[in-house]
C-alpha cells in the first residue's frame, strides 16, 4: 500500500466512524430528555434549578461528542472521503483493524455494563484510562491484548458476583478491580521506561477521575454511579464531616 492508498483508507475510516459517533450520540441525547430538567412545582414553588439536574453532565458529554463526531466527518467529507467509503478502500478489512476495534469492544463493554454500576468510579474509569493508554498507543497486540483482558477480568467478576442491583455496594469487586488497574499500572510504568509518555498515566489515570467525581457530586450536585463505592464512600463522608463544616461555621 503506498503512501496515498493509506491516507485515502484513513480518511474514509474518519467518514464511518463520524457516522457512528454521530448515531450513539443522538441516541444518547434522546434518552437523556428522559432525565427531567427542571424541578417539579409544588404548591407554586419549583423545588429545584435545571442546573441541579442529572441530566446536565450527560447532555453536555454527548452534544460536545455530536459536533466532535460532525466536524470529523466535514473533514473527512472535504478529503474526498465519501467516494472511497463504499469502495475496497474504505469497506477493506485487516487482522490489525479487527484486533484493535475487537479489544475496544471488549473495554467499552465490560466498563459500562460490569464496571460502572458496581465498582467505585474512580477505581472503573483510572483502570478504563490505564487500559486505553497503555494497550493503544504504539499499537502493539500484545498491549492491546492484556488491557482488554484486565478490564475484562474486573468487569467479569463484577457482572458474575454481583449481578443483581441489591449487591452493587459490595466492596470485593471494588478490591479485584483495584488489584488489578495497580498490575496494569506497574506494565505501564515498565513500558515508560522506553516511552516517556507513559510515564504520566498514573497521574493522569488517578486524577482525572477524582476530579470528574468530585465535580459532579459537590459542585454540579450530580448523582455518581456507585456512591457507596470504596473510595468515593470515603471522600464523600469526609467531604461533609471533615471539610464541609471548616467553612460553613
Amino acid at each position: 500500500m503506498d503512501k496515498r492508498d493509506g491516507e485515502a483508507r484513513m480518511r474514509a475510516r474518519d467518514f464511518w466512524a463520524a457516522i457512528v459517533l454521530m448515531a450513539v450520540s443522538v441516541f444518547f441525547l434522546w434518552r437523556t430528555t428522559f432525565i427531567q430538567f427542571t424541578g417539579d412545582n409544588n404548591a407554586g414553588v419549583r423545588e429545584a434549578s435545571w442546573y441541579d439536574s442529572a441530566a446536565v453532565v450527560p447532555f453536555a458529554i454527548f452534544l460536545c461528542l455530536l459536533g466532535l463526531s460532525a466536524t470529523l466527518l466535514g473533514v473527512a467529507i472535504r478529503a474526498g472521503a465519501a467516494k472511497n467509503a463504499f469502495s475496497a478502500i474504505g469497506i477493506g478489512w485487516s487482522r490489525a483493524e479487527a484486533l484493535r476495534i475487537g479489544c475496544v469492544a471488549v473495554i467499552l463493554f465490560f466498563y459500562i455494563a460490569g464496571l460502572v454500576p458496581r465498582v467505585d468510579f474512580i477505581i472503573a474509569s483510572g483502570l478504563l484510562i490505564t487500559a486505553l493508554i497503555f494497550g493503544f498507543r504504539g499499537g502493539a497486540a500484545r498491549r492491546m491484548t492484556i488491557s482488554a483482558a484486565t478490564v475484562a477480568a474486573a468487569g467479569g467478576y463484577a457482572l458474575i458476583s454481583h449481578l443483581p442491583q441489591s449487591e452493587w455496594r459490595a466492596h470485593d469487586d471494588d478490591v479485584v478491580a483495584l488489584l488489578l488497574w495497580a498490575g496494569l499500572t506497574l506494565l505501564t510504568m515498565r513500558a515508560g521506561r522506553k516511552d516517556p509518555i507513559l510515564r504520566y498515566v498514573p497521574a493522569i489515570a488517578v486524577l482525572a477521575p477524582f476530579i470528574l467525581v468530585c465535580a459532579m457530586a459537590f459542585g454540579f450536585r450530580q448523582n455518581v454511579p456507585n456512591r457507596g463505592g470504596l473510595i468515593f464512600s470515603q471522600i464523600e463522608r469526609h467531604y461533609y464531616v471533615t471539610l464541609r463544616p471548616l467553612w460553613s461555621g
